[in-house]
């Protein structure tokens, strides 16, 4: 069976719920191995984690070399890597790093790319992909027809499922030429911590839109008790309510939860772009015409002020 190598998302070891998705795509493909970039001490560590989603092998890559630069080390890593092992398939989680690593790595291996998956599962030894495109408008299924399937997949695109795996570490030393260093990072400071899951992979999203006029607080109630991320519209974001990195669209994040709450928001295509392929959509609106109702399984025509506060409630009793 061969190998198909899954790259590890992670925080200063700690793994992301992403890698463990991809870990679970990759059983059906082939051997899951997993791929870390990291410090070396780290390693160990981050294969108890992944050995119990099926990974068979862990490349520990050290990044004392390439910390500190863009993507394009990985990039070359992950080439060199990939022609001494010659996977089934690369997974990569479909993030603006893992889009642009997957991209540098396509040329590099003269393959093929699919890019923001949202389905993977094996036709023989070849992996078909599932995609919403065209503004989600069409699903369509699609395989890499030339070199190494190199797929990039979006956050919950499957339930992690655990599986033994050896979990057994291998040192990767990677040559990375001076061309790729060319771009460094200089600064950088921590995210500010809200407390709330990662909007792009989170569970569960509740989103607010023009309808809130700019008090977002009966969204958050809701959010937090549920233990969901926040999410905005573009006409929340460009009213200077929330921030752009909270924002659910065609020109803002997509996200893919198991259900998403949308609030005073009219379901414009733009926004519809960047959340329809939730597996659970949930709307409430005032306006009983909103074209949000159109793709929602259920729908409240009512005031978010009023509607949030009593089902937040209901929640956090029944929590409790």
């Amino acid at each position: 069976m061969s190998e198909v190598l899954v790259v590890v998302d992670h925080v200063d070891g700690a793994v992301r719920k992403p890698t463990y998705e991809l870990l679970t795509i990759a059983g059906r493909l082939g051997e899951p191995s997993a791929v870390f970039f990291g410090p070396a001490e780290k390693a160990g560590e981050v294969a108890e984690k992944v050995k119990k989603y099926g990974a068979q092998k862990v490349y520990a890559v050290d990044d004392a070399q390439i910390k500190g630069y863009l993507v394009a080390p990985k990039a070359e890593a992950l080439q060199q890597l990939a022609e001494k092992t010659s996977p089934a398939a690369i997974l990569i989680t479909s993030s603006y790093e893992g889009k642009e690593i997957a991209g540098r790595l396509a040329i590099k291996l003269e393959s093929g790319l699919i890019t923001d998956a949202v389905d993977v599962e094996a036709d023989g030894d070849t992996p078909v992909t599932t995609q919403s495109v065209f503004a989600g408008n069409y699903t369509v299924k699609a395989k890499v027809t030339k070199g190494t399937p190199i797929i990039t997949v979006k956050p919950n695109a499957a339930s992690p499922e655990e599986a033994d795996g050896a979990g057994t570490v291998e040192e990767f030393a990677a040559t990375v030429s001076d061309a790729a260093k060319r771009a460094q990072i200089v600064a950088s400071q921590p995210r500010k911590a809200s407390g709330r899951p990662e909007l792009t992979e989170a569970a569960i999203v509740v989103s607010g839109g023009r309808g809130t006029g700019g008090n977002f607080e009966p969204v958050e109630g809701l959010a937090d008790a549920l233990g969901a991320a926040v999410g905005a519209s573009r006409a929340a974001v460009d009213s200077g309510w929330m921030p752009h990195s909270f924002q659910v669209g065609q020109t803002g994040k997509t996200v893919s939860p198991q259900l998403y709450v949308a609030n005073g928001i009219s379901g414009a295509i733009q926004h519809r772009a960047g959340m329809q392929t939730s597996k659970t959509i949930v709307a409430v609106n005032k306006d009983e015409e909103a074209p949000i109702f159109e793709l929602v399984d259920f729908g409240v025509v009512g005031d978010l002020h009023k509607v949030l506060p009593a089902l937040t409630e209901e929640v956090t009793r029944r929590k409790n």
